[in-house]
């Protein structure tokens, strides 16, 4: 009984303290809409440290009104780069990134943001770049926004980020890509070609089992579904051996979108790609993902595969058969109700037998080798 009238006294305080920001946060909008600049350069930084300093709760509950947000949009716009760095922030800080906040992020965006964001992502000044990137992915993230942002112009200008901006910078627009390339409504694709160098880039240079390369390989994948973003990734350094190398490495993710983008390559052009991909030395990784990878990523592994044979089809071990023959071997050793497990386990070392064998013939190779012959890693 005691601790449900703490409880309440608590909601209680909380409820009191809230109002009374909502009651100062709408008293510094007033300057926001009449004072001169440097009034409404200090109540953009008013706002934005009431909710900063504010608790999770108080932040999480928060709606902000037309009246803070439309002035804090217009400011945007202002000449001075101190105007719209505030602002900027006291509008990241409204929309911070929780589902909590999906009304403000709406409501930020229905309020015209997406054009100045745009015109800012143009500016040489990087941390007004930078602050604007941030607000481009946070707004993503809500659904009603992203045909808004897609048919503004950001997505080749995040592109051009790829190459040019900072590392978070280069992180936050992936994912604000990612988050935009969702949106199958968009009047045309929020990436192209352009974006294969920087990606596969970013992506050799990334830890294979992040969530950053998950999302640069789903881009990836995007790209390998048209003979420009082929050209593009193949023509890259090193494009093919870091999608081969994340199928090895990488999550269950990353490694399905990888194995479905060098699919893609094979399926559109198996003369051109086929011993490309074998060169860099895919069979074990597809191997050991038709045993361990998602039902897709194993189905897509089998298909390759078959792709990368040199028989012709009606000639090829399936991937089915050989796993038809490990079940009958398996059912006969340790009965019907163990098969399955034992199956797997037998394709399992089978596929380690052929990675160790794989690796064994790549090292003859390499020793075999001129120093000049050896291609560098």
């Amino acid at each position: 009984m005691e601790k449900r009238r703490e409880g309440s006294e608590e909601e209680e305080e909380e409820e009191i303290w809230r109002l009374k920001k909502q009651t100062l946060i709408e008293g510094v909008a007033e300057r926001l809409l009449n004072g001169d600049l440097d009034s409404k350069i200090q109540a953009a930084i008013h706002i934005r440290n009431i909710l900063k300093n504010s608790s999770v709760k108080t932040r999480s509950n928060y709606t902000a009104s037309a009246a803070v947000i439309q002035p804090l949009v217009s400011l945007l716009l202002s000449p001075n780069q101190r105007a719209a760095e505030v602002s900027l922030l006291a509008l990241l800080t409204i929309a911070a990134r929780n589902d909590r906040f999906y009304e403000n992020k709406v409501r930020i965006v229905t309020s015209g943001a997406v054009p100045p964001l745009v015109e800012l992502l143009k500016f040489q000044n990087g941390r007004l770049r930078e602050l604007a990137i941030a607000a481009i992915l946070t707004l993503s993230a809500a659904a009603p926004n992203k045909l808004t942002i897609a048919a503004s112009g950001a997505a080749p200008l995040l592109v051009q980020i790829l190459s040019s901006g900072s590392v978070q910078g280069k992180v936050d627009a992936v994912t604000a890509l990612h988050y935009l390339s969702s949106c199958t409504e968009a009047p045309a694709p929020v990436i192209d070609a352009r974006a294969g160098f920087p990606l596969i880039k970013l992506l050799k240079d990334c830890k294979k089992y992040s969530k950053f390369a998950e999302k640069a390989t789903a881009l990836l994948e995007i790209l390998s579904k048209s003979e420009e973003g082929q050209t593009a990734i193949s023509n890259s350094d090193g494009g093919i051996l870091t999608l081969v190398v994340t199928i090895e490495d990488g999550s269950l993710v990353s490694t399905e979108h990888a194995v479905g983008a060098l699919l893609s390559f094979c399926q559109s052009s198996r003369n051109k790609y086929r011993e490309l991909i074998l060169k860099e030395g895919a069979i074990p990784g597809l191997l050991r993902l038709t045993v361990e990878g998602t039902p897709e990523a194993q189905e897509r592994a089998r298909m390759l595969l078959d792709l990368l044979r040199d028989s012709p089809t009606e000639k090829r071990l399936a991937s089915s058969v050989l796993e038809r023959i490990a079940y009958d071997i398996a059912s006969r050793v340790d009965g019907s109700d163990k098969a399955a497990e034992t199956a797997k386990r037998l394709l399992q070392d089978m596929v380690h037998r052929s990675m160790e064998l794989s690796l064994g013939q790549i090292q003859r190779r390499a020793t075999s080798c001129t120093p000049s012959q050896i291609p560098p890693t």
